[in-house]
């Protein structure tokens, strides 16, 4: 068995079992989650996140085996790290560099994936409230959906790994769309208006294969009537929930591409942030309105990456990773920091 099927294998067994621990032990009944319940769990995901860059910062070189000079040289290469090796050295100083880069890949990974999760927060947000979901089913309905998520983020990452590895010209179509999406999303209205749910395709789909009973049943997704097998309106969220999960890795999944092309580095910060967005909605779904200019900040923070991306795959000019992460937490800090500042003139009396 590989390293790498053995650290993939891990994490995913540690991260399923964390959330089993979640939901049957503190979450076993259907209630509405405490702003100090939801700060715990925030913090809880965050450590965890943070545990996970310490063992890459210290171990990271067992992921992919690394016992060689060659080896090391062989995935620096493959994975674009774009480390400056150097044999002189000696091999210990060498895997050192290359840890220090992993490490740093990661928390940019994650705070990246973190920073837009929170965009996603709005729109799931419109969802519950456009099916007037009672908030006790909101903490069941995010758990399973964070289940489909990670299943749907392993294949798009890995599929879109092997295709960069095939296609280099892939990065430029990923960097041209990031830029695309951060301008569409810089002069875009905010819209939060209710959606017509009876109008949304994926409830078209379902309802055309499934009996949808009319209301609510607890926090059961499926129910059977009169020999009947139906589903509830909650399995409709849910479903709308992971289509638009889907969505949003179009974007995220590319932008965590431009900080690190080793998959596992991808996966292992897509889903440390993934986790932690139940928590986090929780958190700030209550004062949402105060970080006005937080999707401002993510349109910014997307176009740098877009021409980030650009720069390295066209041009071959390589942004540091540190500077990298320096830019991003730069663009986020400006953007709380200023709804903070200029709050909404509508905010006050």
């Amino acid at each position: 068995m590989s390293h790498e099927t053995l650290f993939f294998g891990g994490f995913l067994l540690l991260i399923f079992l964390l959330l089993a621990v979640d939901l049957g032990v503190f979450n076993r009944q259907s209630h509405e989650v405490s702003f100090k319940e939801a700060t715990i769990w925030t913090v809880v995901w965050v450590i965890f996140a943070l545990v996970i860059f310490l063992l890459i910062r210290f171990y990271g070189d067992s992921i992919h085996s690394i016992d060689s000079f060659e080896k090391l040289q062989a995935i620096n290469v493959a994975h674009h790290h774009g480390l400056k090796l150097n044999s002189e050295l000696g091999f210990a100083a060498n895997v050192e560099t290359y840890r220090h880069a992993l490490s740093l890949e990661f928390i940019s990974g994650y705070l990246i994936e973190y920073a837009l999760s929170v965009d996603n927060i709005f729109v799931i947000i419109l969802i519950f409230i456009s099916f007037s979901v009672p908030r006790m089913y909101y903490h069941r309905v995010l758990f399973w959906g964070i289940i489909g998520a990670i299943l749907m983020r392993f294949i798009f990452i890995f599929l879109s790994a092997a295709l960069i590895q095939r296609f280099e010209w892939i990065m430029w179509l990923f960097g041209a769309f990031l830029i695309f999406t951060g301008m569409k999303m810089f002069f875009k209205k905010e819209n939060n208006e209710p959606m017509n749910v009876s109008q949304h395709p994926v409830v078209k789909v379902a309802s055309r294969f499934f009996g949808v009973y009319p209301r609510f049943v607890k926090g059961r997704f499926f129910i059977v009537q009169n020999n009947r097998f139906l589903i509830t309106p909650l399995l409709l969220v849910l479903l709308v929930i992971e289509f638009t999960d889907v969505l949003f890795a179009v974007d995220s999944v590319p932008a965590v591409f431009s900080v690190t092309k080793d998959p596992y580095i991808v996966f292992a910060s897509n889903i440390c942030a993934i986790i932690g967005l139940r928590s986090l909605f929780f958190l700030i779904s209550g004062i949402m309105g105060i970080f006005h200019y937080l999707k401002t900040g993510l349109a910014v923070l997307l176009s740098f990456i877009g021409v980030k991306m650009l720069l390295e795959s066209a041009l071959h000019i390589h942004i540091n990773t540190s500077v990298s992460l320096s830019i991003i937490f730069f663009i986020l800090l400006v953007s709380i920091l200023a709804s903070v500042i200029f709050p909404k003139k509508e905010d006050f009396p």
